[in-house]
C-alpha cells in the first residue's frame, strides 16, 4: 500500500462528514415519520398531560437532539432528577407510553416546585432515538450553558411548552 496523498486525505475526510450528515438527516426523517404514525395512534395515558401535538413533538426532538450534540442533555428520570434539584434544567421532556407511569411522575411535581416547563411526548422510543441512544429513554433534561447557540431555540421552546399549561 502506498502512502496517501493529502488531497486524498481531504476528499475522504469530506466524503465521511457528508455520509454522516446524510445519516443524521435520515435518523431525523424516520423519527419524524414515527412520531407522526405514533401520534395518530396512540391513545395517551390521561396522566401524560401536557401532552405535545405531533408539530410540537417534532420540535421538541429535534432540539433534544441538538441538546445531545453540544452536551447539554441528562437521560434518564434520576439524571433528570439531579438537574432539577440542582437547579440548572431548562425543561423536561417526559414520555407518555412509559410503563408504568408513576415511576416517573415525581418529575412534573418537582418541576413545577422549581418553576421548570415540562412536556409528555408520545414515545419513549423517539426521545431515546433524539437523544442519541438506541434504547428507550422515559425522562430528559435540556441543561443550562450561558454560551450555548441553542439559546434562543430553547426559550422560544420553553414559551410553547408553558402555553400547553395554560
Amino acid at each position: 500500500m502506498g502512502r496517501r496523498t493529502r488531497g486524498e486525505d481531504e476528499r475522504t475526510t469530506s466524503t465521511a462528514r457528508e455520509t454522516d450528515r446524510n445519516d443524521s438527516a435520515r435518523a431525523t426523517q424516520d423519527y419524524h415519520r414515527f412520531i407522526e404514525r405514533r401520534a395518530d395512534m396512540a391513545e395517551a395515558n390521561p396522566k401524560a398531560y401536557p401532552l405535545a401535538d405531533a408539530q410540537l413533538t417534532i420540535t421538541i426532538l429535534d432540539i433534544v437532539q441538538q441538546a445531545s450534540n453540544y452536551k447539554q442533555l441528562k437521560k434518564g428520570a434520576n439524571e433528570a432528577t439531579k438537574t432539577l434539584n440542582r437547579g440548572i434544567s431548562e425543561f423536561v421532556v417526559l414520555a407518555a407510553d412509559t410503563e408504568p407511569l408513576e415511576i416517573l411522575l415525581h418529575l412534573p411535581l418537582l418541576a413545577e416546585d422549581k418553576n421548570v416547563p415540562y412536556v409528555f411526548v408520545p414515545s419513549k422510543q423517539a426521545l431515546g432515538r433524539a437523544c442519541g441512544v438506541s434504547r428507550p429513554v422515559i425522562a430528559a433534561s435540556v441543561t443550562t450553558n450561558e454560551g450555548s447557540q441553542l439559546k434562543q431555540q430553547i426559550q422560544n421552546l420553553k414559551d410553547a411548552i408553558e402555553k400547553l399549561l395554560i
